[in-house]
């Protein structure tokens, strides 16, 4: 394998230069039949750009857009990249009250929309979300059928020489907002593209690996995929849509390498391995990688089992993308609930509630600093909470630092439950509910109580073939495997499946309100 290429100060110039290297060299596909080249990808950008240009953006304008993840959206990033704009990506389950706020806080001079898609008129929710303020609308398509790329298009010779950007901030991106409303983090070229560093340096991507995309493409994890792939001249395959019957199959077909992503996608392709029998689906599968929310022991030994690879497990948020990693040849005890080590370049501490950093092994909240930090948020009113004098980004996670570095995700701060005046921590207890055989998934919340201040109230999706769940069998459960009785969940919600985001994190907020609005209903 030949060396990635380095990360420089702006992104177009590693599109030009891997262009260069390897211009024949397959890069992207999609579900539409079209693939491109790493020569293509740069051409195309600049036929893009020059279009772009030509309807009056102009370098430094703020560009929203809000696409599905496809060859148009991969080229619209590099294009605007070209330009020197500022980009915004939106993921595209957003609606119009989170799209008006995120668009008038980065002041959106642009908004490119696919007008309707899957049912959903976009456009018509854009002008909605935009209202009177100065915001041009463009949409792209309708996505119905095999297509030329759906993108405004020109004679790139005009353009002016491409620009490196340094140190100025070219990328906004949201939160998934699981806990509140979303905040926008400010990147530069340089931090986004950081958060390859712990990838490349230890899990050992190829320049033959092919790996599906099936999550938005406009969450943070989208620039650092096409970002690690153009270093390293590895392809990807673009899932507009991830069904989880359909998608694997069509993943298998292509003859992917490297799967990921989070929880809900590994449990569909173990379910479409069962349903092919014996013979491996994925007959070319190296590796399994996650992201976003954690991998419980159960479900990593599964796929071991199933795949003969672990999970390799990374945790980052959208404010330090890709912090950690685990690697090939870390002990396998490490795939059973850590997420890996620090990237080369960056440090993590865990600071207990006392304020102090605490002892390898102690609990306490991770605090990081590296290259891929942002460089503050868009409301500058967050940073003074976010951000210490010396660098460090406090994530809100709790979680452990071992003494050889390896970090476990223990919780979140915002996600301790307070009863009786003693912290409680949710995830510990999902993590011993998870073991119960009736319990498909789970999440624990807090819930307001008279006479503790919270409760944990547990909300349960089951097994098939159970069609209910005693809080006395649950608390048998949580005694058995080593749950104190204050850890034990005094509430149960069953409900059919659990509110996720397009990264597979249970968005507790939407669960609380539930269980918010049936205590006061009548």
């Amino acid at each position: 394998m030949t060396d990635p290429l380095p990360i420089a100060t702006s992104w177009w110039h590693l599109i030009e230069e891997r262009a260069r290297l390897t211009p024949d060299r397959s890069f992207i596909s999609d579900e539409h039949g079209r693939a491109i080249t790493f020569g293509q990808y740069r051409s195309l950008a600049e036929e893009v750009a020059a279009g772009l240009a030509e309807l009056g953006v102009r370098p430094d304008d703020v560009v929203s857009w809000q696409l599905p993840t496809n060859l148009e959206a991969a080229v619209l990033m590099a294009a605007l990249s070209r330009l020197g704009v500022r980009q915004n990506p939106i993921i595209p389950i957003l609606r119009r009250a989170e799209v008006g706020l995120i668009t008038e806080q980065v002041g959106s001079r642009w908004f490119v929309v696919p007008g309707v898609y899957r049912g959903f008129d976009y456009l018509e929710m854009a002008k909605q979300a935009i209202a009177d303020r100065h915001c041009t609308i463009v949409v792209t398509g309708d996505y119905t059928s095999d297509r030329e790329l759906s993108l405004p298009r020109a004679d790139p010779s005009g353009l002016p020489p491409a620009t490196d950007p340094g140190a100025a901030i070219r990328w906004y991106y949201y939160s998934s907002g699981t806990t509140a409303a979303p905040k926008g983090a400010m990147h530069t070229d340089s931090s986004v593209m950081a958060s390859t560093i712990a990838q490349i340096a230890y899990i050992g991507l190829q320049p033959d690996d092919l790996c599906p995309m099936p999550f938005p493409i406009t969450h943070i994890g989208g620039i650092m995929m096409l970002t690690a792939y153009l270093r390293v001249s590895s392809r990807l395959f673009l899932i507009e849509t991830f069904d989880p019957v359909a998608s694997p199959e069509v993943m298998a077909a292509r003859g992917a390498t490297v799967l990921g992503t989070a929880t809900p996608f590994f449990h569909a392709y173990l379910a479409a391995q069962r349903r092919h029998g014996d013979a491996p689906l994925f007959p070319k599968l190296r590796q399994l990688q996650a992201g976003g929310a954690p991998i419980t022991p159960e479900l990593n030994a599964e796929c071991l089992r199933v795949f003969g690879t672990p999970i390799y497990n990374q945790w980052g948020l959208t404010e330090f993308p890709a912090a950690t990693s685990l690697g090939e040849g870390d002990p396998p005890e490490k795939f059973n609930g850590t997420v890996g080590r620090m990237g080369p370049g960056s440090e993590a501490k865990t600071i207990g509630f006392d304020g102090i950093v605490t002892q390898p092994g102690v609990e306490g909240e991770l605090w990081v600093r590296g290259p891929q930090r942002c460089q503050g948020y868009v409301d500058s009113s967050l940073d003074v909470e976010a951000f210490d004098d010396q660098g460090y980004f406090r994530t809100g996670d709790l979680g452990t630092i071992d003494e050889d570095g390896f970090l476990r995700i223990t919780g979140r701060l915002k996600d301790i439950i307070i009863r009786n005046g003693e912290n409680l921590s949710a995830q510990a207890i999902e993590d011993v509910l998870n073991e119960h055989p009736a319990i498909a998934d789970v999440a624990v919340i807090g819930v307001p109580d008279d006479r503790t201040g919270e409760r944990a109230c547990a909300m349960i999706v089951l097994t098939p073939g159970h069609d209910s769940l005693t809080i006395g069998h649950l608390a048998e459960h949580c005694l058995a495997h080593g749950l104190s009785k204050q850890q034990i969940p005094e509430q149960i919600g069953i409900v059919n499946e659990l509110p996720r985001n397009p990264m597979g994190k249970v968005l507790k907020h939407f669960l609380r309100a539930q269980v918010a609005e049936k205590r006061s209903s009548p």
